[in-house]
């Protein structure tokens, strides 16, 4: 169940990846005003508390796009982005699984959310922070 608007909840769900920590928020944005946030590379940085730069020829991501993300300003790791359909995206990160982004219709706007691999919970805040981020990027889009 999503949470009401301008919340964020966190849930152990099923998802076509198995069962994930779920971190989701609910926003004042419509779904393609958020779906165009998480989708475009040059915002990454903007919304992704870990994430300081992007290299990728793609700005608007879709299934097969690669480049680099530069994480905590040093490190750069490769990514490729697996899945970019139906609202959701996953990727890998330096070859590894990484979170899945997905936006789902909510009355309110839209719902924003992630998923994490259950022993991923210590990241959980920093996706807390990710989805209130997005929303208001997505309000000013």
């Amino acid at each position: 169940m999503p949470p009401a608007l301008g919340e964020t909840a966190t849930s152990v769900e099923r998802t076509p990846d198995g069962r994930r920590l779920l971190v989701r928020r609910t926003v004042d944005a419509p779904i393609d005003a958020v779906w165009t946030v998480l989708t475009d590379t040059r915002r990454w940085p903007d919304w992704g508390p870990s994430i300081t730069a992007v290299e990728s020829a793609d700005r608007y991501i879709t299934s097969g796009s690669r480049g680099r993300v530069q994480v905590l300003g040093a490190v750069r790791l490769p990514f490729e982005i697996t899945t970019c359909q139906n609202y959701r995206w996953t990727w890998t990160v330096a070859r590894v699984p990484a979170t899945g982004h997905f936006v789902e219709t909510h009355p309110a706007g839209s719902v924003v959310g992630f998923e994490l691999p259950l022993a991923a919970f210590g990241y959980v805040p920093v996706c807390r922070r990710a989805c209130a981020r997005i929303g208001a990027l997505a309000r000013t889009a």
